[in-house]
């Protein structure tokens, strides 16, 4: 019997992971940030209507980012140097916007603030505003996002 539990957690932990990488990579490999100054502009333009309000005007996200509210759920993190979004690759972070965290993580009933974009912000919108994003963060922190796009 505890070889049978060994064995489905082994499986259930593949599953999971093989899960997440297929969420993750939704975008494929064509999420590649850019540095156009059009692109710029119309991320700095959909960061505005659609993100400032949670994560700020200046990127700097909610107080107490780190410490979930009454609810539970954690605030809006910042999307400058100060925060993690650079930790993640720019297709976790399409998958995320575009499908919410639940669905990247692969557990539907995560409780977050953070809407799901999908069919509200086509995907050029929502590379444009990631794009934006980066090119906000200072040369050495860019250089490690785009190295993590790299070892993807």
């Amino acid at each position: 019997m505890r070889r049978g539990l060994i064995v489905t957690g082994a499986a259930a932990g593949m599953a999971g992971a093989l899960g997440l990488a297929l969420r993750a990579s939704d975008a494929g490999d064509s999420v590649a940030l850019r540095d156009d100054p059009a692109t710029l502009a119309q991320g700095r333009e959909v960061y505005a209507e659609h993100c400032a309000s949670c994560h700020g005007v200046d990127l700097e996200g909610a107080p107490n980012w780190r410490v979930r509210n009454a609810d539970g759920r954690l605030p809006a993190p910042p999307h400058d140097a100060s925060g993690h979004t650079w930790h993640h690759d720019s297709a976790a972070l399409f998958a995320i916007t575009k499908h919410g965290v639940g669905a990247m993580i692969g557990d539907p009933d995560y409780a977050s603030d953070m809407p799901v974009y999908a069919g509200v912000l086509s995907d050029e919108e929502i590379v444009a505003v990631l794009s934006f994003i980066r090119s906000t963060w200072p040369a050495e922190i860019r250089e490690m996002h785009e190295q993590r796009d790299a070892n993807r």
